[in-house]
This record gives structure tokens, C-alpha cells and sequence, in this order.
């Protein structure tokens, strides 16, 4: 045998209205107009054939019949809304996306995403890289971290952390027929190079370094490769504290002499 129903669409609005006793607070509550609560509990009272709220010049309250009704219907939303919750729980998740560098995220960020997981394993990451600034709202990001003054209209910016700028090699290039011992030795080397602002030429020229050409030698469009090809042994490259940190500690890296630059 069907059941019974009332029309379901009008229960949300006679819960709220019952709860609240205000067709306006309700209204607001629901982010509808007055009208359509009005409408939706002279609907629902049709349809009874009982009518369920007794309305004053300023105010509404329920009728004999409306107040156990109301109970009722309050018990209900609130079961379908646990049930709901329980069965949508296991397929639900929230995504945090994330815009960085290539460099930071390959050298800092996705060595510690499993911290991040342990503690929030129901938050899905994605990260995209780029150097360029984040359109938020068009690029559906959340976070962005970029390297500058954090001074970005429309957005809230923190500091992160500063760092310093300074040449990296492996340890193979401490030896053979021309060790670096001296930024003067780099003229017996390869620079790599990536798209940092701070470049060979700043950092030769704060150095008082001469006769070596900054625009010679690998060029990387990618910090993570550049790092990696300067692990390998192929040459020097200007190294940035966070992304260089984990290869130093490691020894896969070494900072051949201490002068460096802040970024």
C-alpha cells in the first residue's frame, strides 16, 4: 500500500518556521523569501486539510495539531540527515589545491606530503607547478606558494621563511685536477643555471668574481633538475636553502664555500 506523504519539498521550511516561530527568521535561516515560506506552509496545510500555525499581526504560533506534527517532522529531517551523512561519509572528501614553484614542490613539499596525509588522510592534495601568480578563483586553487614580497592585492599573504643563495656542487668536484676551493675556481667549471631572479651574474658580481661568463654553461627551466644535474657532477649550481637542505644533510650535495646571498 503507498504511503501517505505530505509534499516533502515544503518540510524543510515548516521545521524551520515551527522552530523558530517566525516565517521571516525561518526565511532567513533557509536563505529563501518570506513569500515562499508562506507559500510552502499553506501548500503543506492544503494538503493536510489542517491547518498547522496560528498567525498573528506579528507573530505565528502552532496550532494544537501543529506542535506534535512539528515534532514529528523534526525527527524525521533529522534521521534522513544522519542517514545521509553515514552513507555519503565513506565517498566524501575534501581537496586541497595547491600551486608552487617546481622547484619547492619537488625538493620541499612532496617529501613531507606524508606527514600531511598521516594527519589529515581524508584530504585529498593536488598540487600544480608554476612560477606564475595564481589566479584563484579562475585556477580553482586554494593555497599558492610563491617566492616575493607577499604584497598581492586582494589576497592574504605570510611569510613563510627567508632564505640564502649560494653555489652547490657534488663532493666529486672538491677533487680532481681543478677542486673548488675558491669562487675564483669556478672558471674551471660548468654553472648551471635555472629561472631563479637571483642568477650567476648577481652572485659572481657580489662576489667579486671576473673573467667567468654567467651565461655559459646548462640551463634548466626546472629548479629539481638543475639541483639534479648538479648532484650528478655536471656542475655548480646556485643552491636555495629549503631546496638544497635534505642533498646537504645527505652529503649527495656540499656548499663548496660559504659565501651566499639573501633571497
Amino acid at each position: 500500500m503507498p504511503r501517505k506523504l505530505p509534499p516533502l519539498t515544503t518540510l524543510p521550511s515548516f521545521e524551520a518556521a515551527a522552530r523558530l516561530l517566525s516565517f521571516s527568521k525561518a526565511a532567513e535561516e533557509l536563505h529563501v523569501t518570506h513569500g515562499a515560506i508562506s507559500r510552502a506552509i499553506k501548500n503543506l496545510e492544503d494538503q493536510l486539510g489542517v491547518q498547522l500555525f496560528e498567525r498573528g499581526t506579528r507573530s505565528v504560533s502552532l496550532t494544537a495539531v501543529g506542535e506534535p506534527y512539528a515534532r514529528a517532522v523534526r525527527e524525521v529531517l533529522d534521521q534522513l540527515a544522519t542517514a545521509t551523512a553515514a552513507a555519503t561519509a565513506r565517498y566524501s572528501s575534501s581537496t586541497l589545491n595547491v600551486s608552487t614553484s617546481d622547484g619547492f614542490a619537488g625538493r620541499w613539499l612532496v617529501p613531507r606530503l606524508y606527514r600531511f596525509h598521516r594527519a589529515h588522510g581524508d584530504i585529498d592534495v593536488r598540487v600544480s607547478t608554476s612560477g606564475k601568480l595564481t589566479n584563484f578563483l579562475g585556477d580553482g586553487i586554494d593555497v599558492a606558494v610563491r617566492y616575493g614580497s607577499g604584497n598581492y592585492p586582494g589576497l592574504t599573504s605570510e611569510f613563510l621563511t627567508g632564505e640564502e643563495v649560494f653555489p652547490v656542487c657534488s663532493p666529486k668536484l672538491l677533487e680532481g685536477a681543478h677542486p673548488l676551493r675558491t669562487p675564483q675556481d669556478l672558471r674551471h667549471h660548468t654553472l648551471i643555471r635555472d629561472s631563479f631572479p637571483i642568477d650567476w651574474a648577481t652572485w659572481l658580481a657580489s662576489a667579486g668574481v671576473e673573467g667567468v661568463d654567467p651565461q655559459s654553461g646548462i640551463t634548466f627551466d626546472s629548479a629539481t633538475f638543475a639541483m639534479e644535474s648538479a648532484a650528478q657532477g655536471e656542475g655548480v649550481v646556485l643552491g636555495r636553502t629549503m631546496l638544497v637542505a635534505a642533498d646537504l644533510a645527505a652529503g649527495r650535495l656540499v656548499r663548496p664555500f660559504r659565501h651566499a646571498l639573501k633571497s
